[in-house]
């Protein structure tokens, strides 16, 4: 049987036009030719916190990271359970019962040594606000991927009332199809019924507007990942069937949360989870490089016409892919 022999590129014998100049951005090569030197500069300087770092939040997380976001802050007060591993992308064997935040942080520390991140073990609601997410400093933008309401309804008030961007995830568990995953505002999501809960709360508890005399919704101001999907109600597996559900997590005392509390365990999907956290990050990414994102063919044809590749270099391009 035949064995694949590794390259080695320190050898005498490596490509001589191997790049040595500024290595470290040579990395995000391939991101910066779609959003440009400075749209690269801009998410270099910026500043994002993901608030929980679960299925949604740990991948939109990694994703900042390789698009070279140059500060994150990562919240979360959970550990990893064996029931992430479907799921999560810092969830391994090995890291059962580990900070979720702080392996994180060591896994975007070796994607990108240059970023600056932080892990925060704790839990987000009006009491550590003031911490988490200062006002006398506020992030460039905030990635919303928090489960619990009533901290996500302080959260997107907080980021509303003092103009700070967010982008926050609705529904993701109960889903199986991510082409039905979508961006809008707020107030005219439909189908979700996490979003709609969450404008019923936000209206009724923080007097954010209601619907207009004539039914249109006034903008919330706060763009969210939802998806069109049904939500699909969770089929017990055969183990519940002698004594019912059995949490499994591991001892933490500052989860208030644990999946044994709940009235309701819902299933999820890698496959959607990811989407939803990388959708998330695409919004970010999009909304601070801003006009500085590389021009589409549709709007500059003859640029593109001009520097089209030869048939010949397209398949050879097609036979590597």
């Amino acid at each position: 049987m035949s064995t694949v022999q590794p390259i080695d590129l320190t050898s005498a014998e490596r490509p001589r036009k191997l790049a040595k100049s500024r290595p470290a951005e040579r990395r995000f090569d391939r991101l910066v030719r779609l959003v440009s030197v400075p749209g690269f500069r801009r998410l270099q300087d910026a500043h994002v916190i993901v608030f929980g770092v679960g299925g949604v939040g740990g991948y939109a997380a990694e994703g900042l990271a390789r698009c070279g976001v140059g500060h994150l802050t990562l919240v979360d007060y959970d550990v990893v359970c064996a029931t992430n591993l479907n799921r999560q992308i810092q969830a391994l064997a090995g890291n059962v019962g580990k900070p979720k935040a702080q392996l994180l942080a060591e896994r975007i520390a070796a994607i990108n040594p240059q970023c600056t991140v932080r892990a925060e073990i704790a839990f987000y609601n009006a009491t550590t606000a003031d911490r988490l997410l200062p006002l006398h400093a506020p992030p460039t933008f905030v990635v919303d991927a928090i489960d619990n309401v009533t901290a996500k309804l302080h959260l997107l008030d907080r980021c509303r009332h003092n103009g700070i961007a967010v982008v926050s995830s609705m529904g993701a568990a109960g889903k199986l199809d991510p082409t039905q995953i979508r961006v809008a505002d707020l107030f005219e999501t439909h189908t979700d019924p996490l979003a709609r809960a969450i404008r019923k709360a936000l209206r009724k508890n923080y007097g954010w507007p209601q619907a207009s005399a004539q039914g249109k919704a006034a903008k919330s101001g706060i763009t969210v990942v939802y998806s069109m999907e049904s939500r699909r109600y969770p089929l017990p597996p055969d183990w519940d069937a002698e004594h019912g559900f059995q949490c499994i997590c591991p001892p933490n005392e500052a989860d208030i949360h644990q999946c044994g509390h709940r009235n309701l365990i819902e299933g999820s999907a890698v496959f959607v989870t990811s989407v939803f956290g990388m959708t998330a990050v695409s919004v970010v990414v999009q909304a601070i490089v801003a006009e500085l994102v590389a021009p589409t063919i549709a709007a500059q044809p003859d640029r593109f016409n001009q520097q089209q590749p030869s048939q010949d270099a397209v398949m050879a391009l097609n036979s590597v892919i």
